[in-house]
């Protein structure tokens, strides 16, 4: 039985088919939730960090608060979608940040006046990423080694899917913590 609802905010250049999405998804799917999936094509200029703040902020909630009609408990985005922070902070929505955009200053003040629990999951090669900030906001973060803005390693391909694996047991735990039993 389906009870809970989760929207999946994409990324500019990763969306809700690629596996940081797919398996979690399933996850998700498996702990109850029905999951919308937003697609979008984000114009041009829209999360380089040349563009002004406010217009890549204002567009993403545009494209977010459009599927929040129907009532929902989790959004799940990366990268661009994470600039969604301050949609989910004025709602009061959970949610898993994948690649959370923590370079930018409006991502991390949404972040530090949320009122529902949040996941932060990102690499110590991306720079968008800090971990003390990230570990400063919230109780619930997945840091991982030498990983990138796509949460890939270095080396052998089996070991970037070890981090999705990861990911997924982290998603998992995130949701039997914010919705026990």
């Amino acid at each position: 039985m389906v009870d809970r609802r989760a929207v999946f905010v994409p990324g500019r250049g990763y969306d809700t088919h690629y596996p940081l999405f797919a398996y979690p998804g399933e996850g998700l799917r498996r702990a109850g939730f029905d999951v919308h999936e937003i697609s979008w094509q984000p114009p041009e200029g829209i999360g380089m960090d040349g563009a002004p703040p406010a217009v890549a902020v204002d567009w993403v909630a545009g494209q977010v608060a459009l599927t929040l009609a129907t009532p929902t408990d989790l959004l799940v985005a990366k990268s661009l979608g994470t600039l969604a922070a301050p949609l989910a902070a004025d709602r009061g929505l959970a949610a898993i940040w994948l690649t959370p955009l923590l370079h930018r200053p409006e991502v991390v003040a949404a972040l530090g006046r949320a009122s529902a629990p949040f996941l932060l999951v990102g690499g110590t090669a991306d720079g968008a990423w800090d971990g003390a900030v990230a570990r400063r906001l919230t109780p619930h973060v997945l840091e991982v080694p030498d990983a990138d803005h796509g949460l890939l390693v270095p080396g052998p391909l089996a070991r970037s899917a070890e981090v999705l694996g990861r990911v997924c047991t982290a998603v998992e735990e995130f949701v039997r913590f914010t919705w026990p039993g």
